[in-house]
């Protein structure tokens, strides 16, 4: 947050208008001509760059005033502060026309890095890049001037390469391939001089200055890295700290490109690698082409590296300075090992002691990361066995540092990234999918899109039924692991007796009554062995947290991922596989933790997809026959659960037949009639003003369509449906009902029964819109038919009750 007056200074360089900068500009054009410069122009130029970059929409000055900022920049006798702030207004209101500026005979490097910036924010001008790029190419290749420095280009050559890696041909990327690999391997191991100030009580004498020390305070005795501390730095060490920052970089964009000699023969690559192994630490690294020699070095560099990573750093910056170094150093010897395999035996070595020295420091996850990454790529190559490396990473770090918010999307963004290698190569990642649950459960919103590209590789037909108790389960995970992570704080330790019932979920959090719950929700690796019945009471102890901000937010991800879910399940479930999943779905649909929108919202997931199951597999109607007359039979669902009770009975009424299951018989049509009868008759029954209960319209019309499916399939039960249909009027019309359903829920359930009844006139053709043959089920003239039935129903009512004053010819 910004403090009041530079709230108020942002507000005013917003809110000024064009001509009121245009005047503000002619005062810094004045200030700027004349003869030297000086702070009250820095002053100028410093609000003139606010009111440019203070707006997200381009501000546009006068060409005068955009020349006289380029020759300013361009002066040597200015001011550095002023070329600064120049260069800072000309990027901001980049791309400008009326530029001018070029670097091709500019020396001094500071100017050319300020150029160069300035030409390289013009957006996507390709050759005006390649021409930056090629000059600082040409510059750092040559002999620079007595206090000339190369450091100022080097962030420019990183920017060239990050806009266009075309831009640099083959023999430049050489150049820079050997200049890179002496500032990486041969920089001075001893400290820089300080500059002296010049004053009264300056030391004429220039103290000699001593050796780089490493991050615990011993004086380095091998070559200088990033990781070697000292008070001063010289012009080398600069530029080993700059080529090790882009090293990543270069090596991805250069460093691959032509690997494979032409007369590499039929070698397989194994013995490539061996032969190289040997080959590379036989042959003077002068002797090799640019390219290998920096790939040689920059290997050598990432194992210093990685041996002072082991030293205890006396400051907490230089530790962790160490550990971002670490991660990169491992990175970048992934990338060498992929770029040539000669790398990879020696890599595996070196990084599987590595990972036994870190494994058991939390403070290290981050570094697991790239270790398991390089496992992944070249572990077969290498003939490691991984899995190791795989479950330490997949079961110990999510269970402990879940919470870390930026280490669980790095985690969960490897994990997507590496999804395919993983099921190709390790088991543990699917066994390991509770855990990364927790990731979700925890950090919600930032992470629902790398879990929606995530999910499909975690499912399969042995981990679906679990992850279907999961994710709708993940708002109770998410409530467990708060109160796991209060259970651990001091402060709040609660004890615990096991013969007092706990009143509290800390309490509960060691009592034995909840402990086999709690570990079954918190586990690390699949249990599908284990029923998810035991959470029932956990759910009801953890509802006093169901309002948690916390919570709210990871229930709104569940509707997202069941849909997905049920997408990448129906490729491929079998027929047994979606029966169970049916019955879960019917019974996990009353057994959900207690957030009000949370229900409603998996309900009306869990109905759409009930019906795309019983599409995928209509046999499940019957094979599944005692479970969906137990639950349709049930009138209480009707109210607790209308969306996936209304789809269910609609479901019956559409596959219970012989055109989708042989073995459809009448007993078994004539028994989910009576029980759905059954369950209508309680619905409409006529009870006192008091007590009558409420249920959806659509829940009656659906039960009444579904019926009159039936009995046009079994058509001794006409009668009992029509006339059925034919008392709705009478039921409607009492003053009990029409205080409860408002005119529009009466119209439309009357209509529907009305509708239904003409077409039972009709049994023929009753039988054909509701009992297609096996053949016309499956056909596109069958499937309109059940798209437009309301049309339908309302085309035989119009033929049946003809307008008044209708006269037949």
């Amino acid at each position: 947050m910004f403090s009041a007056a530079a709230e108020s200074f942002l507000r005013q360089a917003r809110e000024a208008q064009p001509e009121e900068l245009q005047r503000f500009a002619a005062r810094v054009a004045a200030q700027l001509q004349g003869p030297e410069p000086g702070p009250e122009a820095a002053a100028c130029l410093q609000r003139l760059h606010l009111v440019v970059a203070a707006s997200k929409y381009p501000r546009r000055l006068d060409g005068e005033i955009v020349g006289l900022l380029q020759k300013v920049l361009c002066s040597s006798k200015c001011p550095e502060q002023i070329q600064l702030l120049c260069a800072a207004i000309l990027r901001e209101m980049s791309p400008c026309n009326d530029l001018s500026l070029s670097c091709d005979n500019i020396q001094d490097t500071k100017l050319l890095s300020l150029v160069s910036s300035v030409l390289l924010a013009q957006g996507d001008k390709k050759a005006e890049v390649a021409a930056v790029g090629q000059r600082i190419v040409k510059v750092l290749e040559g002999r620079l001037p007595e206090g000339q420095s190369s450091r100022y280009l080097l962030p420019v050559l990183s920017n060239v390469i990050s806009l266009s890696p075309e831009a640099l041909t083959e023999e430049q990327t050489n150049v820079v391939s050997k200049k890179m690999a002496d500032w990486l391997r041969y920089a001075s191991i001893q400290q820089g001089v300080a500059q002296p100030s010049g004053g009264f009580f300056s030391n004429p004498r220039t103290r000699q200055p001593g050796p780089v020390t490493e991050v615990d305070g011993a004086i380095a005795t091998d070559f200088f890295t990033v990781l070697s501390l000292g008070q001063y730095y010289t012009e080398d060490q600069w530029l080993n700290m700059q080529a090790f920052s882009m090293l990543r970089k270069w090596l991805l964009c250069y460093g691959g490109k032509g690997l494979n000699a032409p007369n590499s023969g039929n070698r397989s690559e194994m013995d490539e690698s061996v032969m190289s192994m040997v080959s590379t630490t036989s042959t003077s690294s002068h002797l090799l082409p640019p390219k290998e020699r920096l790939r040689e070095k920059a290997f050598e560099y990432c194992q210093r590296l990685i041996e002072q990573s082991n030293r205890q750093a006396l400051k907490k910056a230089d530790g962790d300075l160490q550990k971002a170094c670490l991660i990169e150093a491992v990175t970048i010897m992934d990338i060498i090992c992929k770029q040539d395999s000669s790398y990879v035996y020696r890599a595996a070595a070196f990084l599987k002691v590595l990972h036994s020295r870190i494994s058991g420091d939390a403070t290290y996850a981050r570094a697991l990361l790239p270790i398991a990454q390089f496992f992944l790529n070249h572990g077969e190559m290498a003939a490691v066995d991984s899995d190791a490396i795989y479950k330490h990473l997949l079961t110990d770090i999510p269970a402990q540092l879940f919470h870390n918010a930026s280490l669980a999307f790095e985690f969960v963004l490897f994990c997507k990234e590496n999804s395919q290698l993983f099921a190709e190569t390790s088991s543990i990642f699917r066994q390991s999918f509770p855990n990364l649950f927790k990731f979700l459960a925890w950090n919600s919103p930032p992470l629902i899109s790398e879990f929606v590209d995530l999910l499909p590789f975690l499912l399969d037909a042995g981990t679906a039924i679990e992850i279907f108790h999961l994710l709708l389960d993940l708002p109770c995970l998410t409530a467990a692991l708060d109160v796991q992570i209060r259970s651990t704080s001091a402060s709040e330790r609660a004890s615990c007796d096991p013969a007092v019932k706990p009143a509290t979920c800390l309490e509960a959090f060691r009592h034995p009554l909840y402990k086999s719950a709690f570990q079954y929700l918190l586990r690390i690796e699949s249990a599908p062995e284990d029923p998810p019945e035991r959470l029932i009471p956990l759910r009801q102890l953890l509802g006093s947290l169901a309002s948690s901000p916390r919570v709210v937010q990871c229930a709104d991800t569940v509707p997202v991922l069941l849909e997905l879910f049920f997408s990448v399940v129906a490729e491929f479930a079998d027929g047994p596989l979606i029966n169970q999943l049916v019955v879960l779905l019917l019974q996990r649909s009353d057994q959900l933790y207690e957030i009000p929108a949370f229900k409603d919202d998996v309900h009306r997931v869990l109905s759409s997809q009930l019906v795309m199951l019983c599409k995928l597999h209509p046999a499940l109607i019957v094979e599944l026959s005692k479970e969906l007359l137990e639950f349709s039979g049930t009138v209480s669902n009707i109210q607790n659960k209308e969306a996936v009770f209304t789809h269910m009975v609609w479901a019956i009424g559409e596959y219970m037949s012989v055109s989708y299951d042989k073995r459809c018989t009448v007993e078994q049509i004539n028994r989910f009639f009576e029980t759905l009868e059954a369950v209508l008759f309680e619905v409409t029954q006529v009870r006192p003003l008091a007590s009558i209960p409420s249920y959806a319209p659509r829940a009656i019309t659906v039960l009444m369509t579904a019926l009159t499916k039936l009995a046009a399939r079994s058509q001794d039960l006409i009668p009992r449906v029509s006339l059925f249909l034919s008392k709705m009027r009478t039921f409607l019309q009492s003053p009990a009902v029409t205080s409860v359903y408002c005119e529009e829920d009466r119209e439309e359930i009357l209509t529907r029964a009305t509708e239904l009844m003409n077409l039972l006139k009709m049994p023929s053709v009753a039988q054909f819109v509701f009992t297609p043959s096996v053949d016309a089920a499956r056909s596109r003239f069958q499937k309109e038919v059940n798209d437009t039935l309301p049309s339908a129903l309302r085309i035989v009512t119009r033929l049946l009750e003809p307008a008044p004053g209708f006269v037949p010819g």
